[in-house]
């Protein structure tokens, strides 16, 4: 008899919002997410204070497996994706897609007008998925963006 080949477990992943008990496993996931560029905790805090409505997780009951977070201001003239991170165990099986689907979802029904996010001009996998959802390209790539190096491509969807 032949042994079958070890199954991984899976969880069924919730959406749901963010509470302050879920800020550390947050701040977790964003260094798992982006080890090179994580959010200090305590700016994660304060979008957390001010952004509550469009910080979404993925929850599969034991840790957080996903998030997307967006900055929107008061007029709501344009909102800007703050984050949208997945854990490498769980990338490339349509999390980012679904956080982003349902965040969009509700920024419409906030009324926002367009929505913008920049991302690395490498991350190829992003850059397909946000132009999935209609995300248009500027034609050219900021340089030092985010300071010297940290080059961003920026991208946006009219809603």
């Amino acid at each position: 008899m032949t042994a079958l080949p070890a199954r991984r477990s899976v969880r069924q992943l919730r959406l749901r919002g963010v509470g302050e008990a879920d800020l550390d496993a947050l701040a977790h996931l964003d260094r798992e997410a982006f080890p090179d560029e994580p959010y200090p905790y305590f700016v994660l805090r304060q979008l957390y204070d001010v952004y509550p409505r469009h910080l979404l997780v993925l929850d599969d009951g034991t840790a957080l497996k996903g998030y997307v977070l967006v900055g929107t201001p008061p007029d709501a003239t344009r909102s800007w994706i703050l984050g949208l991170g997945i854990t490498r165990d769980e990338r490339g099986r349509g999390h980012g897609r679904r956080l982003m689907l349902e965040v969009l979802r509700r920024l419409r029904a906030d009324r926002v007008r367009e929505v913008c996010l920049t991302v690395d001009p490498a991350n190829l996998p992003a850059i397909d998925l946000y132009a999935s959802l209609g995300f248009t390209a500027e034609p050219d790539v900021r340089a030092d963006y985010f300071g010297p190096g940290a080059d961003r491509l920026i991208m946006r969807l009219t809603l």
